[in-house]
């Protein structure tokens, strides 16, 4: 029987499971029989609440395909924890997709930050869990009037960290010629969270010339997402100040489009943004890393700024006191891309925007590694250990 993946708290009747599944006691014996994590990583498609299931025999699959498994490696999350918690597994079931989904044979995954914050439980999600975000592939089924088999898609969805995965067509994007899975699974969840801040959160909407836009300030400006918002900004005409933690780490952000550079293990942040700005401040700041940054980023930004924290590199920021914001008029903003592109018309249009950024080489990606899928505790350490500069991938 084909299973399917999913978040929820919902009661619903007992699964009829494979054997190695049949309670979470076989995953995890010191935990009670009781537990609800099963239910939380399948879902038999003739117990689905609220659902309509989709027979295998009505979900499209194209006979000069190779045939589907029942059961798929990937990696499973059975406690939260380091990234020894990262378990390979070779006998998960495979998802079978419901109706508006297909099913997606991997080629390349991203790894993101959101996944650590998943596999450490700073991000609370039901046990086990198969994480990853972001993946891109050939559809090998489909429930969905919009895909047929054969074509390469990408997608930002749950449980990418497998050899397949279901994936609301929602949530899907065909590639147009020019982009590969590689490039795909490169671009799309940073891409978008970089293109969607400055478009929607900062209110960046026109291109302008050469320096006209606001002063802006990206923190990690040589990480995966940061690199991607200099270049956009620098694209759209911002006034770009990137911050990294060594010379070679400010070299790429400058290379990237930043005009000025900070290192912040060496240099005095705030003292050179004054320099800088002469005085102004920074009307719009792009913090990913969280708690180490925060105050710094009062400091520095201008009268009637917008700050934009989106990420906890460092660990959360602690709690805001508003009477902070008052002094200058600072608007704080915590946004997620994922509510940036809910309609059809946002996702496919920020999608597509994006994907013609790369096509045109306005926007350049840059992989810092590709790992076997089972070798992502590695990924994991090396994002965590900013040991990286660029994009990490997942080779499935």
């Amino acid at each position: 029987m084909l299973l399917r993946h999913v978040y929820t708290t919902r009661s619903i009747p007992a699964l009829s499971l494979p054997s190695s599944y049949t309670s979470r006691r076989a995953l995890n014996p010191s935990v009670p029989l009781s537990s609800h994590s099963i239910r939380n990583l399948v879902r038999s498609p003739s117990t689905a609440p609220h659902r309509t299931a989709t027979p295998r025999s009505t979900a499209r699959q194209a006979s000069t395909m190779a045939p589907i498994p029942k059961n798929m490696s990937g990696i499973l999350i059975e406690e939260n924890g380091g990234v020894d918690v990262l378990k390979w597994k070779t006998d998960l079931p495979v998802p079978q997709p419901q109706d508006g989904e297909i099913l997606v044979r991997n080629e390349f995954v991203g790894v993101n930050y959101i996944d650590t914050y998943f596999r450490t439980g700073l991000y609370k999600a039901p046990l086990p869990l198969v994480t990853g975000k972001e993946a891109a592939g050939v559809v090998v089924a489909s429930s969905s009037p919009a895909f047929k088999e054969g074509d390469r898609v990408g997608y930002v969805a749950d449980h990418a960290y497998a050899e397949l995965t279901a994936v609301p067509a929602t949530k899907a994007i065909k590639l147009p010629d020019g982009i590969s899975t590689e490039t795909a699974a490169s671009a799309l969840l940073q891409g978008l969270t970089a293109l969607t801040f400055v478009r929607e959160a900062a209110g960046i909407k026109q291109a302008l010339g050469v320096s006209e836009g606001p002063w802006t300030l990206v923190h990690a400006a040589a990480g995966g997402t940061g690199s991607l918002l200099v270049q956009i900004l620098s694209v759209f005409g911002a006034k770009v100040i990137g911050t990294a933690g060594s010379p070679e780490k400010c070299e790429i952000a400058r290379k990237n489009g930043a005009q000025w550079t900070i290192d912040n293990r060496k240099e005095d942040v705030a003292a050179r943004v004054k320099e800088i700005t002469s005085g102004h401040g920074v009307d719009v700041i792009f913090d990913g890393v969280g708690k180490a940054t925060f105050d710094l980023d009062l400091e520095i930004i201008a009268r009637k700024g917008t700050l934009i924290v989106f990420g906890n590199a460092s660990g959360p920021a602690g709690p805001v006191d508003l009477f902070q914001l008052a002094a200058k008029n600072i608007k704080l903003m915590r946004p997620v891309v994922f509510n940036y592109t809910v309609t059809p018309e946002e996702w496919e249009g920020f999608s597509n925007e994006l994907f013609d950024l790369i096509k045109t080489g306005k926007l350049k990606l840059g992989i810092h590694n590709t790992y076997a899928l089972k070798d992502v505790a590695q990924a994991h350490s090396d994002l965590e250990g900013r040991k990286s500069t660029g994009k990490l991938l997942l080779k499935v």
